[in-house]
């Protein structure tokens, strides 16, 4: 039987791709149509993956499942090295897009390419470090770690409750989340289709 906490680190990263995928196509959208980007939209959708992934989600792998794979699977020192860096870098890189999409905001087209790179950067850094986790450290954990351990595991990612994995949102995210979904187009969220 597979683990809750790797369900749920799976699913989670699943809905961090659809998100970053998501601001993508918004902007493939913006491009291509000379639509007007929602600033609004994209100030909730970063905000999200500042409060969940990053604070949350990453958090936890660091503090509670990489010291335990570093004691039961010693060979993945280097690996979780740079997972343990990567969430370092990440917390600092999502604040440097928000400041990025701000200034595209504020200072208008000029600021333009500035935005772009620096979503693109972020895009490419999570999914990549997803993959790593996904491939490399995750086949491990389900080897070496035991019982007690997922269920210590599991206790802690349950409490994380990611509305975009399925979870009624708590009460003060809530209306976050109703933004979200009712503003990102169709077929990925109830907006209206690009």
């Amino acid at each position: 039987m597979t683990p809750a906490a790797l369900k749920i680190i799976h699913d989670e990263h699943a809905a961090l791709a659809v998100m970053l995928r998501t601001m993508g196509v918004l902007l493939t959208a913006y491009h291509k149509h000379g639509t007007p980007l929602d600033f609004t939209l994209f100030r909730a959708m970063l905000f999200y993956v500042d409060e969940f992934p990053e604070r949350l989600h990453h958090a936890k792998e660091s503090a509670l499942l990489f010291p335990l794979l570093r004691e039961r699977a010693p060979a993945l020192g280097a690996v979780l090295d740079r997972l343990v860096g990567d969430h370092q870098r990440g917390a600092a890189a999502i604040r440097d897009l928000e400041h990025a999409l701000l200034g595209f905001e504020m200072m208008g087209e000029a600021r333009r390419p500035a935005f772009e790179q620096a979503l693109e950067t972020y895009v490419a850094f999570c999914l990549e470090h997803m993959r790593i986790e996904e491939t490399e450290v995750l086949p491990i954990a389900q080897q070496v770690l035991r019982a007690e351990d997922w269920a210590d595991l599991d206790a802690a990612f349950r409490e994380n409750r990611d509305p975009l994995t399925g979870h009624a949102p708590a009460d003060d995210y809530r209306e976050l989340f109703t933004r979200i979904v009712d503003k990102v187009p169709a077929p990925f969220g109830l907006g209206a289709p690009l």
